[in-house]
């Protein structure tokens, strides 16, 4: 199954979107549960945006200095479901 990794409510003093720092893995990569997989950057604060699942990699949706809204998605996760 896939699972798509968005960029989450950043709350109300951040704002409605971030930018992307750096991806952390590459396509193909196992990653676990909980992980940073994406670090990514408002004008308040730099954060990491953690895997809700574990699985390997299977697609990057974002490049480096991209502008995301929140609930864009950022990556793809294959997972054994």
């Amino acid at each position: 199954m896939k699972k798509e990794v968005v960029l989450p409510d950043l709350g109300e003093d951040a704002g409605d979107e971030a930018t992307v720092c750096m991806v952390l893995y590459d396509v193909g990569d196992g990653i676990s549960e909980g992980d940073a997989v994406v670090e990514m950057a408002t004008d308040k604060a730099t954060f990491d945006v953690p895997c809700p699942v574990s699985g390997q990699l299977s697609e990057i949706r974002v490049a480096e200095d991209d502008v995301v809204k929140v609930g864009g998605v950022l990556v793809v996760v294959d997972t054994e479901d």
